[in-house]
């Protein structure tokens, strides 16, 4: 599965990530990575946004979502 679309993410999220398992997370802060996805490190919100296929590339999914 592709990236979610960023017009349908909470207006609080500025980080976008998929982990290992394939599963989306915004983040209202930049996550920090572990051995297999993103953690928000009790510092702002996060929630679970989509799920997809697992990947084997998700360290290179992080993403700054840029909002006009």
């Amino acid at each position: 599965m592709p990236a979610p679309e960023r017009s349908k993410l909470p207006g609080w999220v500025a980080w976008l990530a998929q982990d290992a398992s394939g599963v989306w997370w915004g983040f209202e802060v930049e996550p920090h990575m572990h051995h297999c996805g993103w953690y928000e490190n009790e510092v702002g919100r996060h929630q679970r946004i989509c799920e997809g296929a697992p990947n084997t590339e998700w360290r290179t999914t992080l993403e700054a979502i840029k909002r006009a």
